[in-house]
Formats: structure tokens, C-alpha cells, sequence
């Protein structure tokens, strides 16, 4: 018996969890499978919809009594570095750019392993093994790249190029969804995770695509206050693409009133015309 794929995407919710992110907080995720010809398109829409992708699954947090989650991109051509972020692109100036097919390398992993027992020992990755990392880099359906960071400067005393950082980085029809991305933890005063922001803002513009994913940006969470930094910056908030605007307008996303039901956050998802 031939069995095929459902045409429309089925939403499922994960088990509540310890928030990562705001101390005494649970955690849960909508998700749905990313698979089959239509992935590109479904991944396209939902990510303009606060959705992200991890492998072959697509999710959004949808807590039981916080909304304080705020999908975040930049406008490339609105985006402006300030002083601070002009140093860091200056800094980093030596670091030579290589995007490369989603392929995990043993270098890759040595850094990893490094950033993650340096800055996330307790997190949720921690426990990654290389065949888990390598899933992570070369499981996806849809366009993606691997975005090298390295440093030539060994070569000027006979040593060979040092890997200082990597992005995992979606390609959209309408920017570049930075997924995952990681450094070497020692080089602190060199702001790295800045530089591949202001990189990726860069390739954007060279590619002529008007945004830039960061991810989530949390209000009242030291770990993802830096991306309110950033200028040009939109939240998706009330369903729409707004100005972040003040930081501290959006506080209240951490009440339960903010929560709308599964059954309506579900039934609200636009989904490409294939699908629904």
C-alpha cells in the first residue's frame, strides 16, 4: 500500500520545559515537520511568521502564560552601525569569509565543543556528540549554508589559518535566517557574535535581500538583550513586523493574559497556497 505525505502541515506542541531564557519560566514549543517539495515555500512563510527551523522541524515558543518570545530581524537597508559596531568590524577586518555547503568538518566541531563548554556548559546542547552536531549542520531540506570565519594571520609565522567562527544560515526568499552560530570563546574583546551579525547584514545587501533573522529577541533576558543593539531592528508582535521601539514597552509579555489559545494560535498560521 502506497502511503503519501499529508498536503497540509500538523501542528503538534512539546512538553512544558525549563525556560532557558527567564528564571522560574516553563517553556513549550509549537512545531511541525519540514519536509517533501514544499518545504522551501513553508519555511519561507512561517519563517516571516516568527517560526524557526532546527534540522527538519519548523517551531515558534508558545508558552502557556508567557509571549515574551519575540521573533527579530533587521531591515538591511534601513540598518546603520554605530560607533561600537563599526570598531568590531574593524577588529575583526582580518577575518577572511567562506560560505560553504552545510557539510560538519572536524574543525567545526573543536570549535563547537569549545564555545559550549566555555558559555553553555549547562545548556540544553551541551551533551552533543559529533554524529548530533553533524545532523545539526547537514540535516535540512531547504537552502543552506555554512558561513566560515578565518584567521589568516598564522600564515605571516608558517602556521596554518585558525578557525575563529561559524554561522549556520538559511537562504529565504526574502533575507538570510541565521539558525545557529558559535565562536572561539577566547577571543572575548574581539566581539565575534557581533561580526557575524554585521556580516550577514553585508551578505544580504550583496545579494540584494531585505532582511536579516536573528532569532528571538527576549525581553528582561541578559542572554538575548544584545540584539536590542542593533539598529533597524523589527519584532513580530500581534501577528505583524513592527519597530522594536523601546525595550522596555514590552515587559509585559510576560503575562498570561498576553497567551492565546493553541487552537486560535494554530488556526491563525498562514500557510503557502499549496499547503492549505
Amino acid at each position: 500500500m502506497r502511503h503519501s505525505l499529508p498536503l497540509t502541515p500538523q501542528f503538534y506542541v512539546t512538553a512544558p520545559q525549563t525556560c532557558p531564557y527567564i528564571e522560574g519560566r516553563r517553556e513549550r514549543k509549537l512545531f511541525t515537520a519540514l519536509q517533501g517539495s514544499g518545504a522551501a515555500a513553508l519555511n519561507d512563510k512561517l519563517s516571516k511568521q516568527g517560526f524557526r527551523r532546527s534540522q527538519n522541524v519548523l517551531y515558534r515558543p508558545s508558552c502557556a502564560d508567557c509571549t515574551a518570545c519575540l521573533s527579530a530581524r533587521l531591515r538591511v537597508a534601513d540598518f546603520k552601525p554605530n560607533r561600537s559596531q563599526r570598531k568590531t568590524l574593524n577588529r575583526n577586518a582580518h577575518l577572511r569569509r567562506e560560505i560553504t555547503s552545510p557539510w560538519a568538518t572536524e574543525a567545526q566541531f573543536a570549535l563547537f565543543r569549545r564555545y559550549l563548554t566555555a558559555r553553555h556548559a549547562d545548556g540544553g546542547m551541551a551533551d552533543m556528540d559529533i554524529f548530533e552536531f553533524a545532523a545539526m549542520i547537514e540535516e535540512t531540506p531547504i537552502r543552506t549554508r555554512v558561513i566560515e570565519y578565518w584567521d589568516d594571520r598564522p600564515r605571516e609565522t608558517g602556521g596554518t589559518p585558525i578557525l575563529r567562527a561559524v554561522c549556520l544560515t538559511d537562504v529565504l526568499d526574502d533575507g538570510l535566517s541565521m539558525v545557529y552560530s558559535f565562536y572561539d570563546p577566547d577571543m572575548t574583546h574581539d566581539s565575534l557574535g557581533t561580526h557575524i551579525i554585521l556580516d550577514h547584514v553585508a551578505i544580504a545587501e550583496e545579494a540584494k535581500l531585505p532582511y536579516v533573522y536573528l532569532g528571538y529577541w527576549v525581553p528582561g533576558s541578559p542572554k538575548m538583550g544584545y540584539k536590542a543593539h542593533f539598529a533597524a531592528l523589527e519584532i513580530f508582535k500581534n501577528r505583524v513586523w513592527q519597530p522594536l521601539g523601546d525595550p522596555a514597552d514590552h515587559a509585559d509579555e510576560t503575562h498570561p493574559l498576553s497567551v492565546e489559545p493553541i487552537a486560535e494560535q494554530v488556526a491563525r498560521i498562514d500557510l503557502p497556497e499549496t499547503a492549505s
